[in-house]
């Protein structure tokens, strides 16, 4: 997610989103200079963004905490770009930046594009290394697997991941970017064949989940947490502020049952800060909503019932286990959680 034009800009022309300007790869191997070792790059994250949450999630299920730390920007970032305004003297403790841009800057000054999380920087140097949020977190499930914990699960495995790709493709067009561009329109058609395009796939994926645990084998997969980052702010933000309101979540069984079974999944619902995500949506997005007002629902209660999808059987972390109790620092809110 990133800042184009300034906030007043969201909902004020057509939405397309660009493509990462910065792709390098953190690789095992180091081709493209920059080789996967322990503590020298800092992921920078928003709890808000759904793309970010993508990395926050990977890092925790992989146990990359103590060879990937991570900084966390406040969800209200400002024309200036995402800033670490929740640390001490409104500076990264470990960069001493005051905004992301400020590493983007020293990678390319005067750069073209936003500046948008998840990003990694390279510590030592203070630059960018890359903000290729649909790379970045299939490289830390396959190159960083030398970091990998214990008992960490392949959110990656070879033999299935064409068929990955594929659900992956589907979900990015028609449901994670799908419910951007129906929030972002700025015409009735536009808007309605973005919104059409989000509940014809929130539909083929309900049916596809009816009789199975995952959406692609019988563990917890990259493309679950793909699905899980816009269905877990589908009440919250997209069905009023986006204008996806067909129907809600909680309103398709089987989809609001396997977002429940993930969010009860340690390493997913531990990560969600639902005050962050509202905040960000409501008072960045002025273009769409002007005054700011963050509205009191939806009731949260509900993420924490019973979901039954252990009947599917399936087994979440394969022949790993689950990642152990989240870190001293990294802890979510008490305002954030249900």
């Amino acid at each position: 997610m990133s800042d184009t034009e300034g906030n007043s800009a969201y909902g004020k022309k057509s939405f397309k989103r660009s493509k990462s300007h910065f792709s390098d790869r953190v690789t095992a191997d180091g081709r493209d200079g920059w080789p996967v070792e322990s503590g020298r790059y800092r992921l920078v994250v928003s709890r808000a963004c759904p793309w970010a949450s993508r990395a926050v999630i990977s890092r925790r299920l992989l146990g990359l905490e103590d060879a990937l730390p991570m900084a966390v920007t406040d969800p209200v970032q400002d024309d200036r770009s995402w800033r670490f305004t929740l640390d001490p003297g409104g500076r990264d403790p470990v960069l001493g930046i005051r905004y992301l841009a400020e590493a983007y800057e020293a990678r390319e000054p005067g750069h073209p594009g936003g500046v948008s999380v998840p990003a990694l920087v390279d510590v030592p140097s203070g630059r960018l290394v890359t903000n290729d949020y649909q790379q970045l977190t299939l490289d830390l499930a396959t190159e960083w697997r030398s970091l990998h914990r214990e008992g960490a699960p392949d959110l990656y495995p070879e033999r299935l991941r064409d068929e990955i790709d594929d659900v992956m493709g589907e979900v990015y067009e028609d449901v994670n970017n799908g419910v951007y561009r129906a929030g972002f329109a700025t015409a009735q058609d536009e808007y309605a064949a973005a919104c059409e395009g989000v509940f014809r796939r929130l539909g083929l994926l309900s049916e596809r989940l009816a009789e199975r645990r995952y959406l692609v084998g019988d563990t917890i997969t990259e493309a679950d947490i793909r699905l899980f980052t816009t269905l877990v702010r589908f009440d919250a933000v997209y069905h009023g502020h986006f204008k996806c309101n067909q129907w809600k979540l909680t309103e398709d069984q089987v989809l609001w049952a396997y977002a429940r079974d993930l969010y009860q999944t340690p390493g997913f619902g531990d990560t969600v800060d639902f005050d962050h995500i509202k905040r960000h949506y409501y008072q960045v997005h002025e273009g769409i909503n002007p005054t700011g007002i963050v509205p009191l629902g939806p009731d949260l209660s509900g993420w924490l019932t019973s979901h039954g999808r252990e009947e599917l059987g399936g087994r979440p972390f394969g022949a790993g286990s689950p990642p152990g109790p989240v870190r001293e620092g990294e802890e979510v809110a008490a305002t954030g959680r249900p």
